[in-house]
C-alpha cells in the first residue's frame, strides 16, 4: 500500500505563525507536527509515501524528513503549486500510486489511541483486496459544521456525505484519514470540480458511496483526534502530547520507534539517529527504546 501525506497549503488559519513555514512543520510539543501523521500511515505498514506540499516547502520537508531510509521508508516528494482540493493529490502524480491501493491523511492531523495499529490495519487489509472499496472513519464532535459528516444508519452503514453541512444530518465528523483501494486514481480524475474549483474528497468518498463500496469504522471514547489547524486546536494538540507523555513515559508519533518495533531498522540504526541528535530528551528516549528496557524512560519523562 502507498501512503499520500498532504502538507500543502497556505496555512492562512494560523498566520502570523505560518508566515515563512509550512504549518506541518511547526512544533507540537517535542516532534514537528508532519511526524504524527507520518506515524499514523507506518501503523497502517505503510513504507512508501508520497509526501504532497508547496515548491517554496517541499525542500524544508526533505531537510527534515530525509529519504526514509533511516526509519526503512522511502519518500518521494511532489510539488503542489496550488491547493485545489484533497482529492487532487491523486492526479499530482498518478504514477506513484498507479492502481495501487492507496492510505491518504492530512499533514495537521494527530490520531491517538487503544487498538489503532489494529484498526488500521484491518483498513488497510480491506482496501488491498480486489474490489475492496474505500474505508473512512467517523468521531463524534459537539459541532459537527466544520468538517465532513457522515450519515450512518442503523446498521453502521454510510447513508449520506456532506462537506460542512450548514445543518449537519449526524454528527460523526470524518478525520482526514482515508483508506482507498486502486480503483481511488481513476475516480479522482473522472471528478468535475466543486463551485469553489476543487477536487472535493467527499465527492471521491461519494462515489464509493454509490457504487456500495464505502465502509465506516466509528471511532468512541477510546480514540483522540485532534486537528491542529488553527491556534485554538495547536495549543490543544500541544497540551495533549506532554500530557500523555510525561503520565506513560512513552513517546506519540516516534517514527524511530514504530521502524524499530516494526522490523524494519535495528536498534543501531536507532542509536546513530540519537547520537546524531545529541545530548536532548527526545534523543535520550530513542537510546531507552533502543536498549534494554525495564520501565519508563525515566532518563527522559
Amino acid at each position: 500500500m502507498k501512503g499520500i501525506l498532504l502538507a500543502g497549503g497556505h496555512g492562512t488559519r494560523l498566520a502570523p505563525l505560518t508566515g515563512a513555514i509550512s504549518k506541518q512543520l511547526l512544533p507540537v510539543y517535542n516532534k514537528p507536527m508532519i511526524y504524527y501523521p507520518l506515524s499514523v500511515l507506518m501503523l497502517a505498514g505503510v513504507r512508501e509515501v508520497m509526501v504532497i506540499s508547496t515548491p517554496t516547502h517541499l525542500p524544508l520537508f526533505g531537510q527534515v524528513l530525509g529519504d526514509g531510509s533511516a526509519w526503512g521508508m522511502r519518500f518521494h516528494f511532489v510539488e503542489q503549486a496550488e491547493p485545489r482540493g484533497l482529492a487532487q493529490a491523486f492526479t499530482l502524480d498518478p504514477g506513484f500510486h498507479g492502481t495501487e491501493p492507496a492510505c491518504l491523511i492530512l499533514g495537521d492531523n494527530l490520531i491517538y489511541g487503544s487498538g489503532l495499529a489494529r484498526t488500521l490495519a484491518s483498513a488497510a487489509a480491506a482496501a488491498r483486496r480486489p474490489g475492496g472499496g474505500a474505508a473512512i472513519f467517523g468521531y463524534p464532535v459537539r459541532d459537527p459544521r466544520a468538517y465532513g459528516v457522515v450519515e450512518v444508519d442503523g446498521g453502521g452503514r454510510a447513508v449520506s456525505l456532506e462537506e460542512k453541512p450548514a445543518r449537519p444530518r449526524g454528527h460523526l465528523a470524518v478525520p482526514g484519514l482515508y483508506f482507498y483501494d486502486g480503483s481511488a486514481g481513476e475516480r479522482a480524475a473522472a471528478l468535475a470540480p466543486s463551485p469553489r474549483g476543487e477536487l472535493e474528497i467527499t465527492d471521491l468518498n461519494r462515489t464509493y458511496l454509490d457504487d456500495g463500496l464505502l465502509s465506516v469504522e466509528r471511532w468512541g471514547r477510546g480514540m483522540a483526534w485532534l486537528d491542529a489547524g488553527t491556534h485554538e486546536s495547536l495549543l490543544e494538540a500541544q497540551n495533549f502530547v506532554r500530557t500523555v507523555e510525561q503520565r506513560q513515559g512513552t513517546m506519540i508519533g516516534c517514527p524511530e520507534e514504530i521502524a524499530l518495533r516494526s522490523g524494519w531498522i535495528g536498534a543501531d540504526d536507532v542509536l546513530r539517529v540519537a547520537d546524531a541528535m545529541g545530548d536532548n530528551r527526545y534523543a535520550s528516549y530513542l537510546r531507552w527504546v533502543a536498549g534494554p528496557r525495564d520501565g519508563p524512560a525515566e532518563a527522559w519523562a
